[in-house]
């Protein structure tokens, strides 16, 4: 049987592995829209991605390399604020973004999709920009810009990524208009702005989404040493009573990601098909495996180490 550091270390390469194919995936599908749909019609993003748009309409400066200046300033800062893990996946999604956005460049301009139907491209490129985001930022890294922002206020507080994000692009959107002189361009922006944060929030909030079961089987210990081994998920055994059969049972309680709730049915089906299993959705789960708490409040930390003296001062005399 392979030992609780070896079935770490896997479980680790899985993740980065899964990590940097989803940073990949984003980052092509976020080249796509930005270049395809955003930049030819005029349609202006916030952030780096929206600055660089601004500057090629205004100068012809290609916007990919505007975008590539812009994230090493603004990389030097985060990497004090979220370390070397968040940035070394920026680093590498900026790297791969630009590469990808100059690669399709000439092609994008020449296709120019969606010329005469500028709202369908707003949607369109709102769908694709707001599943690149999200999908960046769910697996560790982001585009830079309001992304990075947006991850260092959700790295102190439980804030929604998406409305960080509207508050930083509204400037940025509006001012495009001292290039492009037009209103009716610049609401394009708005709406394109509100498309992609309601995107980034589902894309992130999905992939993060917990379930929680509370199982009842005479193969309690079984099912749990499944969940333990095969799962790599912790599980918790509550003392029961069956009202009906006035019998004392065991209840294996366990919290998982929404996406390993399969395997775990499977798990149980295999082991007792007669199992009793209760599953629901949690809103918020916080703790090792899961989220971290995020609430950094001074002011309560210091009430707290006055308890803490107080306890110690009592407990001396």
């Amino acid at each position: 049987m392979e030992t609780t550091s070896l079935r770490r270390k896997k479980s680790t390469w899985r993740h980065l592995l899964r990590d940097y194919f989803l940073l990949t995936l984003a980052m092509i599908i976020g080249a796509l829209g930005w270049q395809f749909l955003l930049l030819p019609n005029h349609i202006t993003m916030g952030g780096l991605t929206g600055i660089s748009s601004i500057v090629y309409w205004g100068t012809g400066f290609p916007a990919q390399y505007v975008f590539f200046g812009l994230n090493i300033v603004l990389l030097s800062v985060a990497l004090v604020v979220l370390g070397w893990r968040f940035c070394l996946k920026t680093i590498y999604a900026v790297v791969l973004f630009t590469a990808f956005a100059t690669l399709i460049q000439d092609t994008a301009q020449s296709a120019h999709l969606l010329a005469d139907q500028k709202f369908m491209a707003t949607v369109v490129g709102g769908v694709l920009m707001g599943t690149s985001i999200g999908l960046g930022l769910a697996s560790g890294g982001s585009t830079g810009g309001s992304d990075v922002i947006a991850a260092i206020v959700n790295h102190y507080r439980d804030i929604s990524l998406g409305h960080v994000i509207l508050i930083c692009d509204l400037t940025i959107i509006t001012s495009s208009y001292l290039v492009l002189h037009n209103w009716e361009e610049v609401f394009y922006g708005y709406v394109l702005l509100f498309i992609l944060s309601f995107f980034v929030d589902y894309i992130v909030n999905s992939m993060r989404m917990s379930v929680q079961f509370f199982i009842v089987s005479t193969k309690w210990h079984e099912i749990g040493e499944a969940i333990n081994h095969i799962a790599e998920r912790g599980c918790t055994t509550l003392d029961g009573n069956g009202f009906y059969t006035n019998k004392e049972l065991k209840v294996v309680f366990c919290i998982a990601k929404k996406t390993e709730s399969h395997l775990i049915f499977d798990l149980i089906d295999e082991i007792d098909p007669n199992a009793f299993v209760a599953q629901s959705p949690c809103t918020g789960v916080y703790g090792q495996g899961f989220d971290r708490f995020k609430t950094h409040n001074k002011r309560l930390a210091k009430q707290i180490e006055d308890v803490k003296a107080k306890t110690s001062a009592g407990a001396g005399n």
